[in-house]
């Protein structure tokens, strides 16, 4: 485990490898093995691996799930549906955190947060599910004051803000005001008791304006790692995004005092 959870400046990296099993699923192969991927991203410096089981199974699949959970020396975070069948897996395999997402078939990735307000009593029951089998719950949601009460009044202890619109900007006018909703998200999160965390879309280029917000506890970032490890070597990539990610922590720390 890396070091800097030690230090009063962590910020924690969940490096998600869905894109390693979407490569070697292209092909049909046994390679390269999203477990393989796992460890050695704990090696680089992880603090958490992410995975996210499907319901059409398009990457991570039940296998991989299971194989990589006794061998994790970090922490487990699965994303799923709230659907019965992904709750039973879930409290089958207890990752340390199951975070619940929205999912459309069609879509090339989550397009936005878990309408936890709109199916509450469906995402409260969820909740209650995994946390009696000893689940920490995590809700990915959009940086909204009304989503993240409806999380607390759910029973989640974590919650984690989706920056997609922020990383999709399309321009700094826009990016601003997504980046001002995720900063009071934060700070909603926080005075609820909440553990925050935040992802999606982000990579080397915008991580850093993210990583300073004060309250922000994980990251979690794939897509952006998977496609960095080409070039850089799969260790490398993980290395240079936790470097990336604490040395702006650190540099807003000490610009503040």
């Amino acid at each position: 485990m890396s070091f800097f959870l030690t230090t009063p400046t962590a910020i924690d990296l969940g490096v998600n490898i869905d894109h390693v099993a979407t490569l070697r699923n292209a092909r049909g192969t046994t390679y390269p093995d999203p477990i393989r991927a796992a460890l050695a991203a704990e090696e680089a410096g992880a603090d958490a691996i992410t995975l996210h089981l499907r319901e059409d199974r398009r990457h991570i699949v039940d296998a991989d799930v299971r194989r990589l959970r006794p061998l994790l020396k970090t922490r487990m975070n699965l994303e799923c549906a709230v659907t019965a069948e992904m709750l039973d897996i879930a409290c089958e395999v207890r990752p340390h955190d199951a975070c619940l997402v929205p999912e459309k078939r069609a879509e090339l990735t989550t397009e936005g947060g878990l309408d936890v307000a709109g199916h509450f009593e469906a995402v409260r029951a969820a909740c209650k599910q995994l946390a009696d089998v000893g689940v920490r719950v995590s809700l990915f949601i959009d940086p909204d004051e009304t989503q993240i009460r409806a999380a607390h009044e759910a029973g989640a202890p974590v919650i984690e803000l989706h920056t997609g619109r922020y990383a999709e900007a399309h321009d700094e006018a826009e990016q601003q005001r997504e980046y001002e909703r995720i900063v009071a998200g934060v700070r909603a999160g926080a005075q609820l008791g909440l553990k925050v965390n935040a992802g999606h879309g982000l990579h080397y280029t915008n991580v850093q304006q993210i990583a300073v917000i004060d309250g922000i506890v994980e990251l979690n970032i794939g897509h952006a790692i998977v496609a960095h490890a080409i070039f850089a070597g799969w260790d490398n990539a993980v290395r240079e995004m936790k470097a990336i990610m604490v040395a702006a922590r650190v540099a807003a720390l000490h610009g503040a005092r």
